[in-house]
């Protein structure tokens, strides 16, 4: 059986914890996609929440650290689970619109960012990202 991605409410709260915020963005109409330094595949920019911090704290920090962006409006889209090889997770889904990029952090583990018009082929997480970029296109299609 391969990944089962599902949608809930952006309120949602499941019976465990949510693990990973994400943050589809763009930049001036294209979408900013992330490389890692140990990886040669991009992804959209997102990371785990860390202990004690709120999903939409985690999707702020992880966009600036992963992107370098500066100022941007972000909103949560939906909670997501990702079902996998009998193991299930959960996390929130976001879209910034950045309004000004700068240098990506000496912090951070991305390597590079891409301003792209559409979601690449080589992408790190093939069997979920598609899902969740498909879901922020849908919502802001809905909102034009």
């Amino acid at each position: 059986m391969g990944t089962i991605v599902r949608f809930y409410e952006p309120s949602f709260s499941p019976d465990r914890q949510l693990t990973y915020s994400v943050i589809a963005a763009r930049f001036r109409g294209r979408w900013i996609f992330v490389r890692h330094q140990q990886r040669d595949t991009w992804e959209i920019a997102g990371g785990h929440i860390e202990h004690g911090e709120s999903p939409s704290g985690a999707a702020e920090r992880e966009l600036t650290e992963e992107t370098g962006a500066k100022a941007f409006k972000i909103v949560c889209i939906a909670t997501y689970s990702v079902e996998k090889e009998g193991n299930t997770g959960y996390g929130r889904l976001f879209f910034a619109d950045v309004t000004s990029l700068g240098p990506v952090p000496d912090i951070s583990e991305i390597a590079e960012i891409e301003l792209m018009d559409h979601l690449p082929e080589n992408l790190t997480y093939p069997d979920i990202q598609p899902v969740l970029f498909l879901k922020v296109n849908e919502y802001l299609s809905e909102r034009q």
